[in-house]
């Protein structure tokens, strides 16, 4: 493997940056094959990097940490050079006075709007926005709303300039976005078009490609996929809120439940943004549902509304939720606080559904009909723990890219809508620039905490106790690795299924 900047072969073990020139590499993280690393070694260095950094361990201490542990070797000037690109120093660039007595005050008095963690991760968090595609002044607003921390553009320009990050200049080259391309299309990337592929390229690969070279792109490496994806358009009746955390939609889906993979969903009505995806053994459950509430309040605080369908699989989440805006005096106070109707009217997450299955949960439909029509699966308790135990891991991973991609795509204007456009995270935490306002209410984590211990303890990984301890020593005896990908974890189902005679 050679870097596609300076033309040197890259040595052996293989990081995030290319040894000779220094220019960032990570996006060939996943087609790096050689050396002793792994995939997630690479992608984490720079994180590993900063975390032990901003830990104050001194610089060979660091070295034998990455080397140990991570088995990530570098030099020492090699070590410097990726802290000085990071904007890590110790003895300049000293944070603002005002800053640190607002950490401290949050720290002993457990409140306050920034957090020790976010300053440290000030490189990070930068890199973060830029990847996601926000513009310089709504990275800057979200540096300040978010994380109480407040750069002038021109000091953000700087600092985006050492870290090598551009937009309009060099360009990733074509060969190694292709490769990139080519991985996606294994997998679950094949259902997205040119649009959101460009996005993930850009969010999971840190490409600086230009929309029309991922079309021009797609097309040449995937020809039939383009000819399957035609528009389909039909008109829903108008939907309109006043800011983020107004309403939040919750609904199920049930697609992938003939295999036993249930998924519970929630997305905010403004911004359109995926407040939660998660799979398990069963989305009927009212306790697993209340469970996922929780940690989503807990997260994002408490929206004034939730709309549900009349399921019983709702009823212990719309129970805290009454009672949680019980104290409040608005006009949607208590039980005003939800409104039930049919899951067909729910239009929101209704709708996302449509996206959800075009350009993720089709691929999985597929591999696991393939499995059933290869006799490899029938649709038993056994069978569906088992598919849950080996695959469950690594679809809800997919489900957290996806959901971080949606998250983070551009929602175009529409003409006949009166609905905001832009990218769900911005409209969501940047209300103020789109003239909404945020709508939910604070709740303490105490609070929230009593709830959570009045719950059951969770279900297994693969919805059955027994079973799970079962396949927990098959693979420990045949020393099988967990799943990585979706091929590796077919070959762990085959080989357990027939080490347990399914």
């Amino acid at each position: 493997m050679y870097c596609p900047y300076c033309g040197l072969e890259l040595a052996a073990p293989i990081g995030c940056f290319c040894g000779s020139c220094g220019s960032n590499i990570q996006f060939l993280a996943p087609f790096l094959q050689n050396g002793p690393g792994t995939v997630s070694d690479e992608l984490t260095e720079a994180g590993l990097i900063q975390k032990y950094f901003s830990e104050g361990h001194t610089y060979d201490v660091i070295l034998d940490f990455l080397g140990t542990k991570h088995n990530i070797f570098l030099s020492l000037s090699t070590l410097k050079r990726r802290l000085r690109n990071a904007g890590l120093t110790r003895r300049t660039d000293y944070t603002p006075s005002g800053t640190v007595d607002a950490a401290i005050t949050h720290e002993l008095t457990g409140s306050g709007p920034g957090t020790v963690s976010d300053e440290l991760t000030e490189a990070g968090l930068i890199q973060k926005y830029f990847s996601e595609g926000h513009t310089y002044d709504v990275i800057l607003d979200f540096l300040g709303t978010k994380h109480n921390i407040f750069l002038s553009l021109s000091t953000l320009k700087r600092r985006l300039r050492n870290a090598g990050l551009t937009r309009r200049t060099d360009y990733t080259p074509s060969g190694t976005v292709d490769a990139a391309i080519t991985h996606e299309l294994t997998g679950s990337g094949q259902l997205l078009g040119y649009r959101a592929l460009w996005q993930t390229l850009r969010q999971k690969y840190f490409m600086t490609v230009k929309r029309d070279d991922v079309m021009h792109a797609i097309r040449r490496l995937d020809p039939s996929g383009v000819q399957l994806r035609h528009r389909h358009r039909f008109v829903r009746r108008g939907y309109f809120t006043a800011g983020p955390n107004q309403v939040w939609h919750v609904d199920g889906y049930d697609k992938l439940k003939p295999f036993g993979v249930a998924i519970s969903g929630c997305i905010d009505g403004f911004s359109r943004k995926v407040m939660w995806l998660r799979s398990g053994s069963s989305n009927n459950d009212p306790v697993i549902i209340a469970y996922y509430y929780l940690q989503c309040v807990s997260d994002f605080g408490l929206p004034a509304r939730l709309r549900t369908d009349c399921g019983t699989e709702n009823g212990t989440m719309v129970a805290i939720h009454c009672a949680l805006r019980a104290q409040h005096t608005d006009d949607f106070a208590g039980a005003h606080s939800h409104m039930y109707g049919t899951s067909t009217a729910n239009q929101r997450i209704e709708s996302w559904w449509s996206f959800f299955r075009k350009q993720r949960t089709q691929f999985w439909i597929e591999l696991f009909s393939d499995l059933r029509e290869r006799h490899l699966f029938n649709g038993s308790h056994e069978h569906k723990c088992l598919l849950r135990y080996v695959f469950l891991s690594i679809f809800q991973k997919d489900l957290d890219e996806y959901r971080e991609l949606w998250n983070n795509h551009t929602i175009r204007p529409v003409r006949q809508s009166c609905c905001h456009s832009g990218k769900p995270e911005a409209m969501y935490h940047l209300p103020h620039r789109f003239n909404a306002r945020d709508c939910g209410f604070p709740v303490s984590q105490e609070v929230i905490q009593e709830f959570e211990d009045t719950l059951p303890l969770q279900r297994s990984l693969c919805g059955d106790g027994n079973l799970q301890v079962h396949f927990e020593d098959l693979q420990r005896q045949n020393g099988l690795h967990p799943p990585v990908n979706w091929i590796t974890a077919v070959e762990n189902y085959i080989t357990l299924k027939n080490m347990s005679g399914l």
